[in-house]
């Protein structure tokens, strides 16, 4: 603990049962993984981009403690759009007694609503749009086709968005993530803004679905991925929250061990996952991890954690820790 920070001694101080412990041992473990030299995937779902995780991601990127992403398209878009439109963004803390008709406003207002927080369309999503279109129309004119997060690394190497920045960069994962080129996989990306918006273009007849990679190449690229820098002891899997964003990775390794049949593939060799969905039957995102041995996805001796708590105040505490804040 001599190269840690107080947060990382607060929590390992006061955090010694129940969920609190259990944040503590996978802070740990991501620790002493990425110490011996392993490498780690960060799974993304939720809203973490709007809940401003970029404050400690970023760091972790630039820092060389996570090696790929999986995220959903809305965070992919909604950490570029806190950097653009940060001061048009409405805090509404009293969300939870809104009645249909302020809900209402607000949408008339151009604020959507997450929770306790409203991105403002016109600022935000609209300011991305014209952006992002002309990448997508010159790349489609040029014979090009490249994955979504490959078109938002492009609009922000270009600088078109520098005018409208209101945080500092630094607190940007997204812009992190560009300066180093960090591969990302964005499985299901149709369902975000900029994917609708990216749908409505190609409806009206102005682009191409071609022109944007699609789900199977994004598994093809993360199958070529995993076995370029697996090694012999394979990667670790930090998963905060369910659904798409961690589902659709992990399987990269039962595709690759049975139905390319590569046996030597390493499962993957640290697993943690932050989420609020209590252990149920039925439930994926519910399930406790020793249920993905029988799928193929971990080993009999693959670290495993669980933190049953909210993303938003897990997540940045664990961060610190390998950070050594």
């Amino acid at each position: 603990m001599e190269n840690k920070g107080p947060i990382s001694h607060f929590i390992t101080e006061h955090y010694k049962h129940f969920n609190a412990a259990a944040l503590v041992d996978a802070a740990k473990g991501y620790d002493d993984h990425i110490n011996s030299g392993k490498k780690m995937m960060i799974a993304m779902a939720g809203a973490m981009s709007t809940a401003e995780l970029g404050k400690s991601l970023a760091e972790m990127i630039r820092q060389d403690k996570v090696q790929i992403i999986s995220c959903t398209g809305a965070n992919l878009e909604e950490d570029i759009m806190n950097l653009v439109a940060h001061s048009h963004y409405k805090r509404v803390p009293h969300y939870r007694d809104l009645s249909p008709k302020e809900e209402w406003e607000l949408l008339e207002g151009g604020l959507n609503r997450v929770t306790d927080t409203c991105i403002p369309e016109e600022e935000a999503f609209r300011r991305l749009q014209k952006h992002i279109f002309k990448i997508w129309k010159d790349a489609e004119a040029n014979g090009e086709r490249y994955f979504p997060h490959e078109y938002m690394y492009k609009m922000l190497r270009s600088g078109v968005l520098e005018q409208y920045y209101e945080i500092d960069p630094k607190n940007s994962w997204m812009l992190a993530a560009a300066e180093k080129n960090l591969p990302i996989v964005v499985p299901g990306w149709e369902d975000s803004t900029m994917g609708n918006i990216f749908a409505s273009y190609c409806i009206k007849g102005e682009l191409q679905a071609s022109t944007m990679k699609s789900g199977i190449e994004y598994m093809n690229f993360l199958a070529d991925w995993y076995t370029d820098n697996a090694g012999e002891e394979g990667i670790g899997f930090f998963q905060i929250g369910g659904g798409i964003a961690g589902d659709f990775p992990i399987c990269v390794v039962p595709m690759l061990y049975q139905d390319l049949e590569r046996t030597d593939t390493p499962f993957w060799s640290y697993f943690c996952q932050i989420s609020d969905s209590t252990t149920s039957y039925g439930s994926y995102s519910g399930a406790v991890p020793n249920e993905k041995i029988t799928w193929g996805k971990l080993d009999i001796n693959t670290p495993k954690y669980i933190v049953e708590s909210d993303a938003t105040i897990v997540a940045p505490l664990i961060f610190s820790y390998v950070l050594g804040w």
